[in-house]
C-alpha cells in the first residue's frame, strides 16, 4: 500500500476490505510522506521492518529485488499523486488497485489507460458502489429486459460535510479537495459526481452521448464547485439527471439511483443497501431483499450473510478487493475469472470518469453551446 497511514480514513477502509474475505495479505507499504511516521505505522500493522519503505520509489526498488514480491499495490493517496505513482508501478511490472479518481487530469488518465493497455497490467479502480450485491441485481434485471427499454435515469450523491468552509479550519481532507492544483478541475463533480456517473452507467449499460451542466460554488472563497446539476443524453434516446452536492444539509451519504423503463422501474438507495425497489408496469411495487434465493448469480456471489443480517459499505468494498484478486489469479493462470472476478471497475472506467468531469466543467464554462459530447474514449 502507498499512502493510507495513520489517520487516513480511506486507507483503513482498503485494509479492512482486503482482509475481509482473506483474499489479500498486507505485507509491504510506504504509508506516509514522513518516512518515520510511515515506518512506525507499518510496524504497527505487523509489516516486517525491511518492507516498511520510505516512499513508493523505495517500495518498487525493494520489492523488485525479492522473490516473494507483492502481487499488487494499492494507491490510497490524494488525487494529484495517483498518476506518477501508478505510472511508476505499472512500468515496473506491478498490478495496481487505485482510489478514484484515476488521476487529477484527463491528459494523465488518457496516458495511464494507454500504458495499462500496452503493458497488459491489471489496474482496478475502487468505485465502491459497484460492489453492492443489489446494485448487481439491478444491473442483471435491466440487462434481462425486466423494465424494458430505459427511458430516464435519476442518480444523485448529496453530502453535507462541506456546507461550511471547513477547508480553512484545518480539515486536511477538505483542503486538498478544494484545491484545483490537487483535485483537478472538478470539485463535487469530480469527488462524488464521478461515483454517481459510474453507478448509473454500470447499472444501465447506457453510453453517454452528450450533457449540459450547471455548477455552483455556494461557500464563499471556495475555488471549486460544491454543487452540480447535470442533464444527460444517452445513446439510444434515454435521458438522465445527475446531482452531486457537498453542501446538502441533512444528507450523510445519500447515493440514490432510479431507472425508469417502458415496462417497469428499479430503485436503489445506498443507505438501505440490502433492498431493491422493483415496480413492474401495472403491479404493486415489490421490495427485493439481499439474500433471497431467487436473486441472480451476480448478487449471490457478493453476499455473505443470510437475510436480516445487513451488509453494507465495507462488504461492498471487500467485494471489489475479492474480485480484483480473482481477476488477477485468473489472468495469470489463463482461466475464466468466475462471477466475482468480472464486471469490475477498471482503468477504462477511471478514464471515462475523468472525461465526464472534463465535459461537465467545459459545459458549465461554455456560453451559447451548453450541450457537449464527452470525449470519445
Amino acid at each position: 500500500m502507498v499512502g493510507g497511514g495513520e489517520g487516513a480514513y480511506i486507507g483503513n477502509i482498503h485494509r479492512i476490505a482486503a482482509r475481509l474475505d482473506n483474499a489479500w495479505d498486507l505485507v509491504a507499504g510506504a504509508f506516509d510522506v514522513d518516512p518515520e511516521k510511515g515506518r512506525a505505522f507499518a510496524l504497527s500493522e505487523g509489516i516486517a521492518d525491511d518492507r516498511a519503505y520510505a516512499d513508493y520509489k523505495a517500495l518498487i526498488t525493494g520489492e523488485l529485488a525479492r522473490k516473494d514480491r507483492v502481487d499488487a499495490v494499492a494507491i490510497c493517496t490524494p488525487n494529484f499523486t495517483h498518476y506518477p505513482i501508478a505510472k511508476a508501478l505499472i512500468e515496473a511490472g506491478f498490478d495496481v488497485i487505485c482510489e478514484k479518481p484515476l488521476t487529477a487530469t484527463l491528459e494523465d488518465a488518457v496516458a495511464l489507460e494507454k500504458l495499462t493497455r500496452e503493458s497488459e497490467r491489471f489496474v482496478g479502480i475502487t468505485y465502491t458502489y459497484s460492489g453492492y450485491p443489489m446494485v448487481h441485481e439491478a444491473r442483471v434485471r435491466i440487462a434481462n429486459g425486466d423494465i424494458g427499454k430505459v427511458r430516464t435515469v435519476q442518480v444523485e450523491y448529496p453530502l453535507e460535510w462541506m456546507a461550511t468552509a471547513i477547508e480553512s479550519k484545518g480539515n486536511a481532507q477538505a483542503a486538498w479537495r478544494t484545491d484545483p492544483q490537487k483535485n483537478g478541475r472538478g470539485g463535487s463533480i469530480g469527488d462524488i459526481g464521478t461515483h454517481a456517473y459510474h453507478l448509473a452507467g454500470f447499472v444501465t449499460g447506457l453510453e453517454l452521448e452528450a450533457l449540459t451542466a450547471d455548477l455552483a460554488t455556494f461557500v464563499d472563497g471556495r475555488a471549486l464547485d460544491d454543487n452540480a446539476h447535470v442533464m444527460l443524453r444517452y445513446k439510444g434516446g434515454a435521458r438522465g439527471l445527475l446531482w452531486s452536492s457537498q453542501v446538502a444539509l441533512g444528507h450523510s451519504n445519500g447515493v440514490r439511483l432510479r431507472v425508469f423503463g417502458e415496462k417497469g422501474a428499479i430503485g436503489w438507495f445506498q443507505e438501505q443497501p440490502n433492498e431493491l425497489n422493483f415496480a413492474p408496469l401495472g403491479e404493486p411495487v415489490k421490495v427485493i431483499k439481499r439474500g433471497s434465493d431467487n436473486l441472480s448469480a451476480d448478487a449471490i456471489a457478493r453476499t455473505r450473510t443470510p437475510p436480516g443480517h445487513p451488509e453494507g459499505y465495507l462488504e461492498a468494498f471487500a467485494n471489489l478487493y475479492s474480485g480484483f484478486a480473482e481477476a488477477i489469479r485468473a489472468r495469470r493462470s489463463g482461466r475464466d475469472p468466475g462471477v466475482i472476478g468480472q464486471n469490475l471497475p477498471s482503468v477504462y472506467d477511471g478514464l471515462k470518469g475523468l472525461a465526464f468531469v472534463e465535459a461537465v466543467v467545459d459545459s458549465h464554462e461554455a456560453e451559447g453551446q451548453p450541450w457537449l459530447a464527452p470525449l470519445r474514449v
